[in-house]
């Protein structure tokens, strides 16, 4: 087996195309405003790794909080028009932070700003993804955020974990990193299975902590580890961090969580210092289709099959065809993403159908030779080809 400082050499130390999270309260002190010198020393670590030939894509926090600052608002917004506002006003001032700082080091800052509707469409998502890439290409730093000025609670991230999950994906990144203001992982009680080994770190107001290390994948008794709040100023906590590094590890990059306020932090951690908690990747890297399907595209409706269909579709590699369904919940048209559930109602894939729910309710149960003379048509014989089925767990 592989010792830890042998993982971190080649899941870390190995990366050529980094996705790094920043947090609101990495960038600035709760209730205070944005503190440029934290954006300084952050612009600077990155400029330096793209010296050495890395490609970086920030995800950064902090336009709400940098509004709220500029406005003079005492506490965070309550309702949807006043956080849109205070967004509004942030954003512009936290890019322009950015790009004033990068270009000490020769480069410069590429806003993009994205919403769930962007990563919902396959067009929006490889224009998204062609963008970042011809901005590296460009020496440009993109700096990503979620666009909180349009966004409303039907199509808005939730927070900028989620978000940095995602852009892994769309770019093909072989490690995100997470920086908050937590050492890591830490464990009060048993260490979980899951968890490999453990280091002790410092913690906040002068405390040792201990440190997951090594996590191979997580696993409920991983997610349990963490509290559900989010910390002052921002809207995640250490849970929304887990699942985002479950996302990414399951399509198989490595995640980390590390103190994005400790001194050279990204430097320290690309050269392989034992810092922060590594989640190791699945061994299996999805394609980039597979990766839409099964976790970015939020899925419309769902169909129902019987064991024989799921048995294909699990052990065989097969197709699903309308003789394996059974039954087909809420509309889905033609295109879209749906949830594939077994005989007992557990999701277990999900896929592009080839056709619309009220299709698939007048051909389900029925041989693939009898499509046309039900529908008058019959473009697939497929529901969902195997090309376009990703398989969950």
């Amino acid at each position: 087996m592989e010792s830890g400082e042998q993982l971190r050499e080649r899941y870390v130390c190995s990366a050529r195309r980094i996705v790094v999270k920043v947090g609101t309260n990495v960038l600035a002190s709760p209730g205070m405003p944005l503190d440029e010198g934290r954006v300084d020393r952050l612009s600077e670590q990155i400029a330096g790794l793209v010296a050495e030939g890395r490609q970086v894509a920030l995800v950064s926090s902090g336009a709400i909080g940098a509004g709220m600052a500029e406005l003079k608002m005492p506490e965070r917004p309550r309702t949807l028009p006043e956080l849109q506002a205070s967004a509004s006003v942030g954003q512009g001032r936290l890019v322009s932070r950015y790009e004033r700082s990068f270009s000490e080091h020769g480069l410069h800052a590429g806003q993009i700003l994205l919403t769930r509707e962007d990563f919902d469409s396959r067009q929006r998502y490889l224009n998204a993804s062609n963008t970042i890439r011809a901005l590296f290409n460009l020496g440009c730093v993109p700096v990503i955020n979620e666009n909180d000025t349009v966004s409303t609670d039907e199509i808005r991230f939730g927070d900028n974990d989620l978000l940095a999950a995602l852009v892994t994906h769309l770019i093909r990144a072989e490690l995100l990193i997470l920086l908050t203001c937590v050492p890591g992982l830490c464990l009060d009680g048993p260490r979980p299975e899951a968890v490999r080994s453990l280091h002790e770190s410092a913690a906040p107001h002068g405390a040792r902590a201990r440190v997951a290390d090594l996590v191979d994948r997580v696993d409920e008794d991983v997610m349990q580890l963490a509290s559900s709040e989010a910390s002052p100023g921002g809207t995640g906590g250490m849970q929304s961090k887990l699942e985002a590094a479950r996302i990414a590890t399951e399509a198989g990059e490595a995640a980390l969580i590390a103190d994005g306020t400790e001194e050279d932090i990204l430097p320290r951690i690309l050269a392989g210092e034992k810092l922060g908690t590594l989640f190791l990747p699945a061994p299996k890297r999805l394609r980039s289709r597979k990766r839409w399907i099964r976790f970015t595209s939020r899925p419309r409706g769902a169909v129902v099959v019987d064991a024989g269909a799921r048995r294909a579709l699990t052990d065989r590699g097969k197709s699903l065809l309308p003789s394996g369904v059974t039954a087909v919940e809420d509309e889905f048209n033609p295109g879209d993403v749906i949830r594939i559930k077994g005989p007992g109602g557990e999701e277990f894939a999900r896929g592009l159908s080839n056709y619309s729910s009220a299709d698939v309710e007048r051909i389900k149960g029925l041989r693939t030779s009898r499509i046309e003379s039900v529908l008058g048509h019959k473009y697939y014989d497929e529901i969902v080809h195997r090309d376009n089925l990703a398989l969950l767990g």
